[in-house]
């Protein structure tokens, strides 16, 4: 314990060396990032690791513009695949991706609803969930209704959202009555209730790969380290993501 809190202590000076001299750094992060990137960023700052500026949205739309030429030193995606769409294309250094947390997959339903061991049962009427046609949370829901055999009776009830927070709103407003989320969203919301778990094997297990833009400033790869750290781990922990598979 003595050893880690030292090594925290050791990067977090570290940190205090690069000061005002750090340029401004650009992150691209998916939607379900908006906590814990909130927090991280204020805290690395803090620390003295300078300023980081962050733009949220799904990982398909982010790395679409990354790819069209967007100027961000950072992303961090929802999955492995819009990360490895980015690496296919010399976007990315490859040499500087991270696995910085993973995630459950939930159905959280309006408060006050009872957790069910049967998903179909909160999924009856309209729900949200996001479009499974290029948002990773989508993408993660299709599969694990269709490994449940559910997929086919459960779709037309679908409501798609553009990333995975539009569907938590769209739950939180009452305009659905329950919406497939990830765990750290749920808990983010409040006001929803965590009915329903999918088993971890139903789908493919959530994580979220980060790396540095191939031009990227070596403050970028920084910032990565500090999130893989003790003090950025604490933060996902705290906000209800699964930690780092050793």
């Amino acid at each position: 314990m003595f050893k880690r809190a030292l090594a925290t202590f050791l990067f977090l000076a570290a940190l205090n060396t690069l000061g005002s001299a750090a340029d401004r750094l650009t992150l691209f992060a998916a939607a379900s990032m908006k906590d814990a990137m909130d927090r991280a960023v204020a805290e690395y700052g803090a620390a003295g690791g300078g300023e980081v500026a962050v733009s949220f949205a799904s990982s398909s739309v982010l790395a679409r513009q990354i790819e069209a030429g967007a100027p961000a030193d950072l992303f961090i995606s929802a999955d492995k695949d819009w990360m490895d769409y980015l690496v296919e294309r010399d976007l990315m250094r490859p040499d500087s991706q991270r696995i910085i947390a993973g995630n459950s997959l939930v159905i959280a339903a309006t408060e006050g609803t009872e957790p069910v061991t049967d998903p179909q049962l909160l999924l009856a009427d309209r729900f949200a969930m996001g479009d499974p046609s290029h948002v990773p949370a989508g993408r993660y829901a299709r599969t694990a209704l269709e490994n449940l055999g559910l997929w086919a009776k459960l779709e037309r009830n679908a409501v798609f959202g553009e990333n995975v927070r539009v569907a938590l709103e769209l739950a939180n407003r009452g305009e659905v009555k329950a919406a497939i989320v990830y765990g750290s969203d749920q808990k983010a919301a409040g006001g929803l209730t965590r009915a329903y778990t999918f088993p971890a094997d139903s789908h493919a297990p959530i994580v979220y790969p980060a790396a540095a833009a191939k031009d990227a400033a070596p403050e970028a790869e920084t910032f990565l380290d500090f999130l893989i750290s003790e003090a950025g781990q604490k933060i996902f922990a705290d906000l209800g993501f699964s930690p780092v598979s050793e």
